[in-house]
């Protein structure tokens, strides 16, 4: 005997052609949506992909579809079988597959599920350290409307689904091995309407009253224990330098190794003292366990000295030690326990727990830090208490692949610090505030000027929420 969900989904394969038509902009809503997270070229596995529109709109490099309705199977294999896509009729409650992919896709799947956990449990062995599993749901508070919708016509006519709301997904998640990264409600308006669209799904659904009230759910997680060998890995230091001659030595002395081998990579700035000089003289002079080397950077900025030094880096794990110390080198193990535990994929320092020493930041500084926290906090989408601490640690190949995720953004913070929160956001990077204690400078004196980085600092926010915040749906 046929299962009735096979039946039901061979059912609408062959009635659903109006109301598929009728959808037809809030489908594309869904896949812009995702195409916001999955770039093109990555390995996909859609669970529950009906006729594998979605799939194809993603444009993997390599494609896998499951479903268990043979008829949607059926046309899925029949539209093109040129694309990089494959499908196989599969229940997710029953998938076993050995491969991995580096997104995994339940589009309104979780509803029909028999055993909502299982499937979840099951499609946690399809994914590495890094994968992103994304799904969507309805919210519930939608389903009279649902409901009026098939009665219209205009919806096709559902079974009766699981009723489950984002906590219930976020336990569930929890349970089958996966730690949620994001979760937010999405298309204010499901359909597609010229401009009213536009403002309800980018910016009214944004906001602190709204946000409850999308119709769909959307949920980003990663597995929750992709933890690393640390004695293994090696970790590379850049240590941006320009007027910071003084503090070349105690940076040599302080820095902790970390890892198997832990390099420090200097990069001078167009100093106006001796700086480039004073690295190399401490570097010959140097007899320690760290691997050093130094460079001068191209061109202006600090962000410019930082992808300079991690262009050269050998280390698994990169980090940024500033070289004025103020954030004191003795607190890196605690940023590079969070990167190899899994509790980070993205540590950055915080000077805003621990009481400060007296001279360590200036009180218009501390203002606009916090100001700027809470505004990144909101476009981020995760909890920042500090955006300008110099102190930031990923693993290197999370870097490389936020290089390609901040080319859309194009070239706006000559700090670096928004290319590496932006980009871990866009990525849906886990990101987690490491306190360090922030001290006094012990020579010369500050490279920032607080009034024109200030300045910057609150347009690259406004141009983060045009972006990152209200740049999609």
């Amino acid at each position: 005997m046929k299962n009735p969900l096979t039946a039901h989904f061979d059912w609408v394969c062959e009635h659903d052609a109006a109301t598929r038509k009728f959808q037809t902009g809030f489908h594309a809503q869904l896949i812009d949506q995702l195409r916001h997270l999955i770039p093109a070229g990555s390995r996909v596995l859609e669970a529950g992909c009906g006729r594998g529109a979605l799939l194809r709109a993603l444009r993997p490099q390599y494609g896998l579809g499951i479903d268990i309705s043979p008829k949607m199977l059926e046309s899925a294999e029949s539209i093109n079988k040129q694309d990089g896509c494959h499908y196989l009729r599969m229940d997710a409650v029953d998938y076993r597959g050995e491969e991995t992919f580096d997104y995994i896709v339940m589009d309104y799947l979780v509803g029909y599920l028999p055993d909502v956990q299982a499937a979840l449990e099951n499609l946690r062995g399809a994914a590495h350290g890094r994968t992103r599993l994304c799904l969507t749901s309805v919210n519930t508070i939608w389903n009279p409307l649902l409901k009026l919708g098939q009665w219209l016509g205009v919806v096709t006519k559902q079974p009766q689904s699981n009723w489950l709301s984002t906590k219930d997904l976020v336990n569930l998640l929890e349970l089958a091995g996966w730690d949620v990264v994001h979760q937010s409600t999405e298309l204010l308006m499901p359909l597609r309407i010229p401009l009213l669209s536009r403002i309800l799904n980018r910016f009214v659904t944004r906001l602190p009253l709204f946000r409850h009230f999308g119709s769909s759910l959307y949920l980003v997680a990663r597995p929750s224990d992709p933890g690393l060998d640390g004695e293994q890995l090696t970790c590379t230091v850049v240590v941006p330098a320009r007027n910071e001659s003084g503090n070349v030595r105690a940076a040599l002395e302080r820095i902790p190794v970390m890892g198997r081998e832990t390099e420090v990579i200097f990069v001078e700035g167009n100093s106006s003292d001796d700086t480039w000089e004073s690295i190399q003289r401490e570097m010959a002079a140097y007899h320690g366990p760290l691997k050093l080397s130094s460079y001068r950077q191209p061109g202006q900025g600090k962000w410019d000295a930082v992808y300079e030094g991690f262009s050269h880096a050998t280390g698994d794990v990169l980090v940024i030690q500033d070289a004025d110390l103020t954030a004191p080198p003795e607190d890196l193990p605690k940023f590079y326990q969070a990167i190899i535990s899994g509790e980070a994929e993205f540590a950055n320092g915080s000077r805003l727990v621990y009481p400060m020493e007296k001279e360590a930041m200036r009180f218009l500084n501390l203002l606009g830090n916090k100001f700027f926290a809470m505004a990144l906090s909101y476009t981020l989408g995760q909890p920042i208490k500090d955006s300008l601490c110099g102190t930031k640690m990923m693993l290197r190949s999370d870097y490389e692949r936020l290089l390609l995720r901040i080319k859309e953004l194009g070239n706006f913070d000559p700090f670096g610090d928004f290319n590496l929160l932006f980009g871990s956001a866009l990525m849906k990077l886990k990101i987690r505030d490491v306190p360090v204690r922030y001290k006094d400078r012990t020579y010369g004196e500050t490279n920032i000027s607080r009034f024109t980085s200030g300045w910057l600092l609150l347009k690259m926010t406004v141009f983060g929420l045009v972006k990152l915040k209200f740049g999609r749906g």
